[in-house]
């Protein structure tokens, strides 16, 4: 009886990290940059629309089980693995991008700013549980089972989207550490 424990897949997200940072690095962004140049903003860009198709595959994942149905593990592994590629391309490029980005003296407020980010959306997926909650105590809660799942990829997909309609209008400037600035 080999049965996956769910503390067990805890540690797929680690060992995919592990093993998609190369993976991206010397084989993913080289095989895109067949077609078109890649750029920091457009891996972030492709990151954000991968954390959305993470999303889509949990909301099916939850309609199947909200269903009656007990779907395969490699489901939630797929998931994981969408997941990590996004976090790969948002997460380890967004970090280099506003180092980069920032000027010399600027730089630990820029970093502090890419935190902020991180827990303004902490802090949103936790008012929309707090809202859940409370609608749940009057029994009106229309954010349920896959409808959860589906609302965040809703949201996913709109941020994906202004991020890179913003993007195509942003111009920045590189600064490394020990340039003159």
């Amino acid at each position: 009886n080999s049965q996956t424990l769910p503390a067990q897949m805890q540690v797929v997200n680690s060992f995919m990290v592990l093993a998609f940072i190369p993976l991206f690095t010397y084989g993913v962004y080289p095989l895109l940059g067949r077609w078109f140049e890649v750029t920091p903003l457009r891996k972030i860009g492709i990151g954000l629309f991968t954390t959305a198709a993470s999303f889509v595959v949990a909301s099916l994942i939850q309609e199947s089980i909200d269903s009656g149905g007990a779907p395969n593990i490699a489901w939630q592994v797929l998931a994981y693995a969408l997941m990590t590629s996004a976090e790969i391309m948002v997460s380890i490029t967004g970090l280099e991008f506003s180092y980069t980005q920032a000027p010399r003296k600027m730089k630990s407020l820029i970093m502090g700013v890419f935190m902020l980010s991180i827990t303004a959306g902490n802090l949103f997926t936790a008012w929309v549980n707090r809202v859940i909650a409370a609608q749940k105590e009057t029994g009106s809660s229309f954010l349920e089972g896959a409808n959860y799942y589906w609302f965040f990829t809703g949201v996913m997909v709109v941020a994906a989207i202004v991020f890179v309609i913003w993007s195509r209008f942003y111009r920045g400037q590189m600064y490394i550490q020990g340039e003159q600035e």
